[in-house]
């Protein structure tokens, strides 16, 4: 049987919130998470009608209890939107919660009236974008080198582009990586497991800040661990974090963010409200991935480049597969989507150099391309067996691999820093000191790619080499 990632990953995630029931959507499909038994409103009168809405279509209904129906929750908090519990978290399994699907239909007329949304899921924002990471690392040499390769430009504090990260925190080992001389933020939080084995996207962020330094030497980079319990946070806590990293560390000039979700919607992230209205008041440009699930389907907050309010302060970026010519196999698309960097095979600074670190694989690969492809992409190579494939506990088949430094690793997660690092870099160069201008014109002056037919905007850096792809041989 084919590894079923979506499925993987949910265990996974459960597994890191255990006091969070979790359920699989929407209703009758899987292609998100969400909070079991508990919806969200924004804070204030919003929160009030909307328990009162769904308190009064509970009781009318037959077969509906109102007794669970409360806040789960402080009324305001820094994200700007309430948890309201609308059944038992406990009931049923993880394939759909019928409550949760209830109260959202108890607001539309109420939504309809005020229109826009007044309720939603509390969804989980996931660094495995769309729950299904691109790849896993895999070891990489040191004498091979970064890629993109340091750009070799000066660095003057005086002038550095400052760029916040959100993602897992730093491995213990980071200083060790002259890339991340100008680095800092904050520690990873569990690196290793019992048996000293490193845990899933330890040195996510890792990797991401120095694919930032490589690109855009010029560059402070700050790393703050968001996501460091597997890559995963629930919206309503995501939109508080990302408010008190820029409280606590101030606006930057780019942020860096590699996570997201889609809700099955067009309109946004209600957890995230308070926080988006803000950036637009800022100077800041968010430049976030767009999701590894090659689907045109909105992903938040990436998709926020494609409303037009949200156009001039978010830059979303997918992935170019390794010759840099076309789209990765993963990689979401759509006109949402306003650049592609390269994103696939990418090497970088993981951990290890002090003493060397093993890891698991968790995911196994597959027999082809899980989306259809047909070049040697990294749904099949290069080939392991990993635990969560073969059962939690993996039955001693995972393979396992030691790094002592560098790998490559793929996904529309390294497409974005390298997307940010170009932005900055492109400040230093011309001396902008706005870094949504800047980003304009990084788009005007672009080339192009071409994904699922279509022309798209290339963010190729200078320093970057292409991968071959191997591609299948013709038929004689």
């Amino acid at each position: 049987m084919a590894p079923q990632r979506f499925h993987e990953q949910f265990g996974q995630t459960q597994r890191s919130m255990p006091d969070v029931p979790l359920a699989m959507g929407p209703d009758d499909s899987a292609e998100f998470f969400y909070e079991k038994g508990v919806v969200l409103a924004r804070d204030g009168e919003e929160a009030r009608l909307v328990e009162d809405a769904v308190r009064a279509h509970f009781t009318e209904a037959d077969d509906l209890t109102p007794d669970h129906v409360r806040r789960a929750g402080p009324e305001t908090n820094r994200g700007g939107a309430t948890r309201i519990q609308v059944g038992d978290p406990g009931h049923g399994d993880h394939r759909g919660d019928l409550s949760v699907a209830h109260a959202l239909r108890a607001l539309r007329p109420h939504e309809q009236r005020a229109g826009r949304r007044l309720v939603s899921r509390n969804h989980v924002v996931s660094l495995a974008v769309n729950a299904c990471p691109g790849d896993e690392p895999a070891p990489v040499p040191l004498s091979q080198g970064a890629n993109p390769a340091p750009d070799g430009a000066a660095y003057d504090a005086a002038t550095a582009v400052g760029v916040l990260v959100i993602d897992t925190g730093l491995t213990h080992d980071y200083r060790a990586a002259p890339l991340l001389a100008h680095t800092a933020g904050d520690g990873q939080v569990r690196e290793r497991d019992e048996h000293g084995v490193l845990q899933q996207y330890v040195g996510h962020g890792t990797f991401i800040a120095a694919l930032v330094a490589a690109v855009a030497p010029n560059t402070d980079v700050t790393v703050r661990g968001a996501l460091d319990d597997a890559g995963a946070v629930l919206e309503s806590d995501f939109g508080r974090l990302l408010s008190e990293a820029v409280e606590r560390d101030g606006w930057p000039d780019v942020i860096s963010l590699s996570a997201g979700t889609s809700n099955g919607r067009a309109d946004g992230l209600l957890g995230l409200d308070a926080f988006m209205r803000e950036l637009r008041s800022q100077r800041t440009l968010l430049v976030a991935a767009a999701g590894n699930n090659a689907s045109a389907a909105p992903f938040w907050p990436a998709a926020y480049a494609g409303l037009s309010e949200y156009a001039d302060c978010v830059l979303s970026v997918g992935a170019l597969r390794g010759d840099g010519e076309f789209g990765a196999c993963f990689t979401n698309h759509g006109p949402w989507v306003r650049a592609y960097a390269p994103g696939e095979r990418l090497v970088s600074v993981l951990t290890g150099f002090g003493a060397p670190m093993p890891y698991v694989y968790q995911h196994s690969t597959y027999d082809a391309c899980r989306y259809g492809f047909r070049y040697a992409c990294t749904c099949q190579s290069p080939r392991h067996t990993g635990a969560l494939s073969e059962g939690r506990d993996g039955d001693g088949k995972a393979d396992q691999v030691m790094f002592d430094g560098y790998a490559h690793w793929s996904g529309t997660s390294f497409a974005t820093p390298v997307a940010a690092g170009m932005v900055a870099a492109r400040m230093t160069a011309h001396r902008e000191r706005d870094p949504r201008a800047a980003g304009r014109r990084l788009l005007d002056t672009a080339a192009y790619a071409e994904v699922r037919g279509a022309h798209v905007t290339a963010l190729r850096p200078p320093t970057w080499r292409p991968v071959p792809v191997v591609l299948p041989e013709s038929p004689a």
